[in-house]
């Protein structure tokens, strides 16, 4: 069978260290490798708030292309532009890639979020289809009132990973967080957690930009040097992939705080690599995490989240019989990844809903 040429529009550059920016890399590597063609259009503007250089690179980019072309539109890029979508509507056919509905970005006041959900509904109800980045982003499209046979999910893979070694013997346990510093991703509660551990014994590494919300990112760091845990909370900054699956190699424990997650890919990534992980019920993260496999608290409780690393941390310093409790978390973890689809799967799963999608258009 031919395949299909796909355009393939998001906003900025590809290669940012983000769970979305990686699942679309991921995805386009997969189609590609199974004779896709796919063009990558970067848009240029902010999202997104979709100003007035978004809308004009957006507007270029859907211009341009020919009839009938199957275009794969990142939901960050078209969330706030729903009249741009519109005016193609019936010319191409236009699916919009959802990894997180921004009403349901935490960060945003009630009046921003509203506004948010009020433009979503008109790009998605215009679009050919919805490609929804997990079960629970499927779900709550369709909550929208979009029409569930317009809406397909496509997880995300995990990759086969070497189980974590640790920090090794004599070194204190390292707890491990993997995400922009961004209000969503809770680094302050994590911080404030962490002052009511200062009689254990661990260090702690957050690894995600410092740049996406540069107030934020300030506020958490001076919270950590005002508790006295500057010296035990290290913030690297955005990291390579390399850097990153040396990081999750060293830890003992992974820890993420999100208040909410439209999916959640690094915790797959913990759990591929056996680390007990501790997190949130914010979103779709239980149903990324099961109860068996790691320790979810509710979102913002610092308390809770302290009591969880206590739990876990504790039992790292206890004698061999008392570990058997973190080493089944582990072992139940690595058996849980195992089932979970990886990239080449994940690219089928995409690639057949694309085929569906466009099927049912015509």
């Amino acid at each position: 069978m031919r395949l299909p040429v796909l355009h393939f529009i998001v906003p900025g550059p590809l290669d940012q260290r983000t769970g979305g920016y990686i699942y679309d890399a991921r995805i386009i590597e997969g189609l590609r490798r199974r004779n896709w063609k796919v063009h990558v259009h970067n848009l240029e503007g902010e999202f997104p708030a979709g100003d007035t250089r978004a809308r004009e690179s957006l507007a270029r980019s859907l211009n341009q292309l020919p009839d009938d072309a199957i275009v794969v539109i990142d939901g960050l890029a078209m969330g706030a532009l729903p009249d741009l979508v519109r005016a193609h509507r019936g010319r191409l056919c236009v699916l919009a890639l959802v990894h997180l509905l921004l009403a349901d970005e935490t960060q945003f006041k009630t009046d921003v979020r509203d506004r948010f959900r009020s433009l979503e509904v008109q790009a998605l109800s215009v679009s050919a289809g919805v490609l929804a980045a997990s079960t629970f982003t499927a779900a709550r499209v369709e909550a929208l009132g979009i029409d569930a046979a317009l809406v397909r999910a496509v997880p995300p893979g995990t990759d086969p990973a070497t189980p974590a070694e640790g920090p090794g013997e004599q070194v204190p346990p390292q707890l491990l967080c993997v995400a922009s510093i961004t209000p969503r991703k809770g680094q302050d509660v994590l911080v404030r957690a962490l002052a009511r551990l200062a009689d254990l014994s661990w260090t702690c590494v957050c690894a995600g930009s410092v740049t996406r919300s540069r107030t934020f990112a300030d506020i958490v760091q001076r919270q950590t040097y005002e508790a006295g845990l500057a010296t035990r909370i290290q913030f690297v900054g955005e990291c390579s992939a390399d850097i990153v699956d040396e990081l999750y190699a060293t830890s003992s424990l992974f820890v993420l705080p999100s208040y909410y997650e439209g999916y959640g890919m690094v915790l797959t990534e913990a759990l591929a690599r056996g680390l007990p992980v501790i997190s949130t019920t914010g979103g779709a993260i239980p149903y990324t995490v099961p109860d068996d496999v790691g320790i979810l608290v509710a979102p913002g409780d610092d308390v809770a989240l302290a009591d969880a690393i206590r739990d876990v941390l504790s039992d790292s310093h206890a004698g061999a019989s008392c570990r058997t409790r973190r080493e089944n978390l582990a072992s139940a973890s690595r058996r849980y990844a195992s089932c979970l689809p990886d990239w080449d799967e994940a690219t089928d799963t995409f690639s057949e809903a694309v085929l569906a999608l466009v099927r049912q258009m015509k």
